[in-house]
């Protein structure tokens, strides 16, 4: 029997001249299908073929850019296939060498167990990938690196059109540098993330005698300086339009802690000058009374934290009047923005989905795309430190910033020199 793509299962009644002239005809359609790598031309020939897959794991759903690269390796593995099939059309029988460069299957939490043979090729790329990831989550590295990394080089496999580590040259390190660029990408991004991913990766295989040299060594990109428009900080006028259109905001069809985030988040960032990610991860055990102050303790407990390291922030007597402290004693325990799924990842990615809805409606009534809608806060609470004569260390401490140097390192900024500091920071005057 001969199964065709959109066609079926068929009699094998052709002769081999016939079957190699098919899958040779299968192969030039498939690769078509799939030359560009462009995910959304994929979606239809293979989108309800992946959804049955993943249902099958006990997934229900995958985020869109996760769901964007298993759809081009889906279309990769198929081609593959088709290829394999082709040989064996010609008498060429022999094991397939690609077919065991997946990696290991790890079922979600609360789906049934399965014994899996198959393991991850360590000649594949994606498996350096993984390898690599085992010793340095130990190590203490971020999840968000190894997704940086893991992403980069699935998009080197996607641009190369092979998973093969050992055949992975300078010279395609440069095209895939190039096309890069050339797709729009920024520079900055494709040293940082795409070029520094890769020498990391194949640094590791070298040292582990995985690999005889590192193909991604010594190749950059020269990054120049971006054009300054304006202040990274949101202006005062932008600043109280922010803040009033979350005082304003109605909610409509959002789930409850995506309205509260809308409600609160910009108010926290405005007068902590933290990053959004860590207030929208904020428990309601987070914070507590001292005296007076109610501080924030902003811990990696609750979920990423750029430093990985802990640190208390005094609310602003401002968020008090405003009513943050009669919404916090009326909200249960746990986390007040956020519904997240079990683990690490899952936190990760519901504060990805409330911080991106945060930012849609940050840009309604901030739509100067020079300022960036999270960042644009701690930018912010910096001037306005600088302004009212906060010594910097007292402000890096607040904002989680690390030490500028080995001196700065000594010593504790504490809750009293956050205190007084805060209390320098002025009203908004919202109306």
């Amino acid at each position: 029997m001969v199964h065709t793509p959109g066609v079926g299962w068929a009699p094998d009644t052709d002769s081999q001249d016939e079957q190699e002239a098919h899958w040779a005809a299968v192969v030039a359609m498939w690769e078509k299908v799939g030359k560009d790598g462009d995910h959304q031309q994929l979606e239809k020939p293979l989108g309800p073929i992946v959804d049955r897959l993943l249902l099958t794991r006990g997934i229900r759903r995958a985020d869109s850019e996760t769901r964007a690269m298993l759809l081009v390796a889906f279309w990769m593995a198929l081609r593959d296939a088709f290829v394999s099939r082709q040989r064996n059309a010609g008498g060429d029988y022999a094991p397939d060498p690609k077919a065991a460069r997946f990696p290991d299957w790890q079922a979600p939490e609360g789906a049934p167990k399965e014994n899996l043979k198959r393991g991850a090729s360590k000649n594949s790329l994606t498996g350096l990938v993984e390898d690599w990831w085992k010793e340095a989550k130990r190590a203490g590295r971020k999840q968000s690196t190894y997704e940086s990394y893991r992403n980069s080089m699935a998009r080197l496999v996607t641009f190369l059109k092979h998973d093969t580590a050992s055949r992975v040259t300078p010279e395609d390190i440069v095209r895939f540098k190039d096309y890069r660029v050339q797709s729009g990408v920024s520079p900055k991004t494709v040293k940082d993330s795409d070029l520094a991913g890769m020498k990391t990766v194949f640094g590791w295989a070298v040292v582990n005698r995985r690999l005889p040299s590192n193909p991604a060594e010594g190749i950059t990109i020269k990054v120049g300086k971006s054009r300054k428009l304006r202040s990274k900080g949101f202006y005062d006028s932008e600043a109280i339009a922010i803040l009033k259109h979350a005082r304003e905001f109605v909610p409509g069809r959002e789930a409850p802690k995506l309205a509260a985030a809308k409600r609160w988040v910009p108010w926290l960032c405005a007068f902590t000058g933290a990053r959004v990610g860590e207030m929208i991860q904020i428990r309601k055990e987070d914070l507590r009374r001292e005296g007076k102050l109610w501080v924030l303790h902003v811990t990696p407990e609750a979920g990423p934290v750029k430093t990985d390291e802990a640190r208390d922030v005094v609310l602003h007597r401002q968020i008090v009047e405003e009513g943050f402290l009669r919404f916090f004693e009326k909200s249960k325990g746990g986390y007040l923005f956020i519904d997240p799924k079990a683990g690490e990842l899952g936190v990760r990615n519901a504060v990805k989905t409330v911080r991106n809805k945060v930012n849609e409606f940050v840009r309604e009534v901030v739509m100067d795309k020079n300022v960036d809608p999270s960042h644009g806060w701690r930018h912010r609470f910096k001037t306005v430190g600088i302004d009212q004569g906060v010594e910097m260390r007292v402000l890096d401490a607040i904002q989680g910033h690390a030490p500028r140097n080995v001196s700065e390192g000594y010593g504790d900024v504490t809750i009293k020199a956050k205190a007084n500091a805060v209390a320098k920071f002025p009203d908004i005057e919202v109306g």
